[in-house]
């Protein structure tokens, strides 16, 4: 076989993420990052994953631990979630626990089970590109959800009708918001329910950040709101909660997890068969043990440490930006949204940046699933600290001014 001719036609839509791209120019000297999202490899419990996995490939686990195993998840694993999600609103079975390799391969089964070619996503504008990335292989249309605006239902289903389709699902992520930082309020995420159930729709509800909260107040997720809506029924619920290790324990081992009712599960579960039988069982019977033992202390000293870092970026933009620069502030996670003058290309900035300060950032356009958001950038804050965060936005604020 040679060229592309006989590539399916959704290939089309598959592009290289620009995260991915920029982690290419990260080696050069002197280089700062604000551009991947990730933790910081520094606080990952490595002696707690390095005693879990030594235990695993003890004589008597070795046998389970290198084993093919169940396509719903490792048990005990499933059980821990189970009450994870219990103290956080939304009781539970284990058998409403999907285990799941990262959240992005929940949003790459939720988009297939969903999505025929012509079928509408409402999503965020801006909203996280991994979630564009993993829908677009289904070719589905996007329109924008603006959660507790006047938002017809009928709007969006005549317009999801004349595109050839219906409206499928929202994709939502609550809780300091990938790329934003952004939460919804209570009456935000009442309302994404309430346009959702209107459009007897889905709701993925993406919580991969929701337990590095810093300060404010918390905040049910959707599917604990739901469930007290309606008494308590998992069964009768639309709302569809991802969640995920990877901003707390270990990105790597890529263990996540899916929350809905029975008839949802059933289905993913023959997509994972289908696709990988089941996540890797060593990486679960690990992860398991690391979080029974240690998710709590952890994640606390996790929230101890990025928010100062989140404060250091706070006050170093408000330092080092020009007049007419803009940005969030989020109450945890991971990223600052930044909003530049109408007339600067975040994209272009970034070429400037690269070369005048190596400075790396992802320009806000990768975002938006129409393209726009030309004068938005990401930054990331939680793998720098406080003085290459000073440094930086130093960097960028020169970088600014030159391109002015």
């Amino acid at each position: 076989m040679s060229g592309t001719a006989q590539f399916a036609k959704r290939m089309n839509r598959m592009k290289a993420s620009e995260i991915r791209e920029l982690l290419k120019l990260l080696d050069q000297p002197g280089m700062l990052s604000f551009a991947g999202g990730i933790p910081d490899p520094a606080l990952f419990p490595a002696e707690a994953f390095a005693g879990a996995f030594q235990d695993a490939l003890s004589p008597e686990h070795q046998a389970q631990s290198l084993q093919y195993s169940l396509s719903e998840g490792y048990p005990p694993l499933r059980q821990w979630i189970a009450a994870h999600m219990a103290a956080r609103g939304i009781p539970c079975p284990p058998e409403n626990v999907l285990i799941t390799s990262g959240s992005q391969q929940a949003l790459d089964y939720l988009g297939k089970l969903f999505l025929d070619p012509g079928d509408t996503a409402l999503v965020g504008w801006p909203t996280y590109l991994g979630a564009l990335a993993a829908f677009n292989a289904y070719e589905p249309r996007y329109s924008p959800l603006r959660a507790g605006e006047n938002q017809s239902p009928a709007a969006y289903a005549a317009a999801a009708e004349a595109a050839g389709g219906r409206v499928k699902f929202a994709y939502v992520s609550p809780d300091f918001a990938n790329p934003t930082g952004v939460t919804m309020t209570r009456a935000e995420r009442l309302a994404a329910l309430d346009m959702a159930t209107s459009l007897d729709a889905a709701l993925i509800e993406d919580a991969a950040y929701q337990a590095l909260r810093y300060d404010g107040e918390e905040i049910p997720p959707i599917l604990a709101l739901e469930l007290a809506q309606n008494g308590g029924d998992l069964e009768a619920c639309r709302t569809i909660y991802c969640g995920t290790f990877s901003k707390t324990l270990s990105p790597g081992l890529r263990v996540g997890w899916i929350v809905a009712a029975t008839p949802v599960i059933q289905q993913l579960v023959l997509m994972k068969q289908a696709a990988d039988l089941h996540s890797a069982t060593i990486n679960q019977i690990a992860t398991h043990q690391v979080a029974q033992q240690h998710f709590e202390p952890h994640v606390a000293n996790l929230r101890a440490v990025y928010v100062r870092r989140r404060d250091a970026m706070l006050a170093a933009l408000a330092e080092h930006m020009p007049e007419g620069v803009t940005w969030t502030r989020p109450e945890g996670g991971m990223f600052i949204w930044v909003t530049l003058p109408a007339d600067v290309d975040a994209a272009r900035l970034l070429e400037q940046a690269l070369e005048q300060e190596k400075l790396a950032f992802v320009p806000g356009q990768a975002f938006f699933a129409d393209g726009s958001g030309q004068n938005c950038l990401r930054l990331s804050f939680s793998n720098s600290n406080e003085t290459t965060i000073a440094e930086g936005m130093a960097r960028l604020g020169r970088v600014l001014r030159s391109a002015r």
